[in-house]
């Protein structure tokens, strides 16, 4: 009965002391450490019966090698009378000294509480005068961890003397408690390796992979999922930066065609008339003569008369401003009629009145240097005679052309006939 609870006393602390392991402890291996113990000597080796014990102490320093072995070195002090049968009492010592060196085996390693052992070793002591006598302590121990911050020691040993005829077989027990003198890291694993990178596959070498590549074998840009951009219209301009991307232009207008708003032939960006047509001559502009010819669609004579009527004041006025702001262009107002009449009497009347409208723009500021007045009758007439009175109106009328060079001095004020005579209606 005893026997068992023995055992299973054993068993608990064997289980208490697992439950700590690898968690209270600064490692499995033992650190250097120095301790003190209490011991008690039995010369008379009765085992299992117990003799005459004498007392004594010692101070050790006990080390691990490895996580299951340990090495202790060892001075035991021992009070005791013991003297060998048949030595000379005159060599007799009351206090005897002792050396150890001995190795421990250990059940566990050193993240345990409690931990049992096993010790071999040599040792040699004094005890009698002039003589070191030699010994090998063989025995048990039970070690108590104190979560690394100390360690308590139950020993018993078993002294075997080298030579017999000096020292007898002897009974070792010791109570001791040890101090680290630092402490002993935990060994940490070292980190699992990193996982092997894997290099995808960029078959056109445009810095987007193969997996993620719309076009792994076209070079093309991360933006575009490493495609080339298009361009639609073959401009030059890619569409994604082509305000036009299905119609042709320069990169300037950001992929657009020019507009030419006036449909003039002159691309708005070189019109300076965008919204007035205009020879490209005149930067997109409408000639002065033109504009003035425009307005003098508005001029009216009276009735087969180079009088002008009162209702063409503003059309003259336009036309002066606009003929004032073409300074240094020279300008021929050219008189016209329709067929119906003389030749003679319509060239007449066509003078006449292109005077007349000279007369009025000279009134209203206009340079005399700027103007010149010819009629030219019918010759440019297109209606025929015999239209009615409504269609052959387009061709009597007073016209401006721009003139320069040489051709301008052929025009002259004297030219101008002197009224005609009224012949018939125009």
């Amino acid at each position: 009965m005893i026997n068992k609870q023995l055992k299973l006393a054993a068993l608990l602390l064997l289980c208490t002391s697992a439950v700590f392991a690898q968690s209270k402890f600064d490692s499995p291996k033992k650190a250097p450490q120095i301790g003190f113990s209490g011991n008690l000597t039995d010369f008379s080796a009765s085992l299992p019966k117990i003799g005459k014990v004498d007392p004594g102490f010692s101070v050790f320093f006990w080390n691990g090698i490895t996580n299951h072995l340990d090495y202790s070195l060892r001075y035991n002090g021992l009070f005791s009378d013991y003297q060998k049968a048949g030595t000379d009492v005159t060599r007799y010592l009351d206090y005897k000294n002792e050396a150890e060196l001995s190795l421990h085996l250990k059940a566990l390693s050193d993240d345990h509480i409690i931990n049992p052992f096993l010790t071999a070793g040599i040792g040699a002591g004094n005890y009698a005068k002039k003589t070191i006598t030699p010994y090998a302590p063989l025995g048990i121990g039970l070690q108590f961890n104190l979560l690394s911050e100390g360690y308590i020691y139950l020993q018993g040993n078993y002294r075997l003397p080298i030579d017999d005829k000096k020292l007898d077989k002897n009974t070792f027990f010791s109570l001791g408690v040890a101090q680290p003198l630092g402490r002993r890291k935990k060994a940490v694993a070292p980190p699992p390796p990193p996982p092997p990178v894997v290099v995808e596959k960029d078959t056109d070498n445009d810095g987007v992979v193969d997996s993620q590549d719309a076009c792994p074998t076209v070079a093309g840009p991360v933006e575009n999922k490493g495609c080339p951009w298009p361009d639609t219209d073959g401009d030059g301009v890619l569409d994604k930066d082509d305000a036009c991307p299905n119609q042709a232009g320069p990169a300037e207008n950001k992929g657009c065609p020019w507009p030419d708003t006036d449909g003039d032939g002159v691309l708005d960006k070189d019109d300076k008339c965008p919204n007035e047509a205009g020879p490209a001559s005149n930067n997109g502009c409408p000639v002065a003569a033109e504009v003035v010819t425009k307005k003098l669609e508005s001029v009216f004579f009276d009735f087969n008369k180079a009088t002008i009527t009162a209702e063409s004041s503003q059309a003259l006025d336009d036309a002066a401003e606009i003929i004032k702001a073409a300074s240094g262009e020279n300008f021929v107002l050219v008189g016209m009629t329709d067929k119906k009449g003389s030749d003679t009497y319509n060239l007449n009347l066509s003078r006449q009145r292109a005077k007349a409208v000279m007369d009025a723009l000279e009134k209203r500021g206009v340079s005399s240097e700027q103007l010149k007045s010819i009629g030219i009758g019918e010759q440019e007439a297109t209606v025929a005679e015999d239209a009615p009175d409504e269609e052959r109106q387009a061709d009597r009328k007073v016209v401006v052309r721009s003139i320069s060079g040489d051709e301008w001095n052929v025009y002259k004020k004297s030219d101008v006939p002197k009224k005609a005579t009224p012949k018939k209606k125009k």
